[in-house]
């Protein structure tokens, strides 16, 4: 006998959206409540172990919080697609930012397994690596190596041969542009350590900042402006501003902002959020 307030199987799928929405708030782990960092974590070890978040809507089929629309993208890690690299031995990477959106430059994720070695990247093309997970080294062609540990990174000129190779695994950010030219104005090999920048003078055409923020901090500025960004949330979360929209973000997730796209960030939860940004600078838009 059919019941008189009998849900049909619409509303029961309904409800177990908004049931999956409601364990979101309050929950431990949820955007608004983020726990304390484990101490027995490796450093960015949700980015270089990304899973499908938040983890409450695993089992709703088809979900993602990536988005993309004409002046911006939110890349999240449920939605990575991992492939072989072209040139690059034993490494799977997944492309986050790319010309096909709009960009003009590329940055992608490089997953070096043991016995892995870099490619090249094309004539012309400079390169930044940060690593964030494992160890490399880096070697150019006048044999000069260096060990690159978790938060070292390196700025490669355009057409400067160099490989990495990794004996056990490693995770890498890498940021990919056709260099622009400035006459009488050659950028050098950059290698770092610990947390510094690139160089701001003019022979580099782009900059890479890290941007850390404390609970509750925001950005001063609501910044509109003709230069690209491309970010990577290294740790904690909190809600970006990308046009009219309003997005959670949280570690692992990869964001694209076009020219002149308003933007504005504030962190959210228990601990500080970090992210890595890249900016386009030194050279006439035109």
């Amino acid at each position: 006998m059919r019941l008189p307030h009998a849900l049909s199987p619409q509303s029961l799928f309904l409800l177990s959206i908004t049931t999956s929405f409601l364990r979101i708030a309050i929950a431990q782990e949820g955007f608004c409540s983020a726990p304390p960092i484990s101490t027995t974590q490796p450093l960015y070890w949700k980015v270089s172990n990304p899973t499908l978040s938040p983890t409450h809507l695993q089992d709703l089929p088809g979900f993602t919080r990536s988005v993309y629309k004409r002046d911006h993208a939110l890349i999240t890690p449920e939605s990575h697609v991992f492939s072989p690299l072209p040139d690059w031995s034993n490494t799977l990477g997944a492309y986050l930012i790319s010309p096909a959106m709009g960009s003009h430059f590329v940055m992608y994720l490089a997953k070096m397994q043991g016995n892995s070695k870099s490619g090249l990247p094309p004539n012309h093309v400079e390169r930044f690596i940060f690593v964030v997970q494992g160890m490399v080294i880096l070697t150019n062609i006048h044999g000069n190596s260096h060990k690159l540990m978790v938060d070292s990174y390196a700025y490669l000129p355009q057409n400067l041969e160099h490989f990495l190779n990794c004996d056990e695994s490693a995770t890498l950010i890498v940021f990919e542009k056709r260099y622009e030219q400035l006459e009488n104005h050659i950028p050098e090999q950059i290698v770092f350590e610990f947390r510094k920048l690139l160089p701001t003078s003019l022979p580099y055409d782009f900059n890479i900042h890290i941007m850390d923020f404390q609970p509750g901090e925001f950005l001063n500025v609501k910044e509109v402006h003709y230069n690209q960004h491309g970010l990577l949330l290294l740790e904690g979360q909190g809600v970006y501003r990308l046009g009219d929209s309003w997005y959670p973000v949280q570690a692992g997730d990869a964001i694209w902002m076009a020219p002149f796209v308003p933007q504005w960030y504030a962190a959210l939860g228990k601990t500080r959020s970090r992210y890595l940004l890249y900016k386009d600078v030194n050279r006439n838009p035109l």
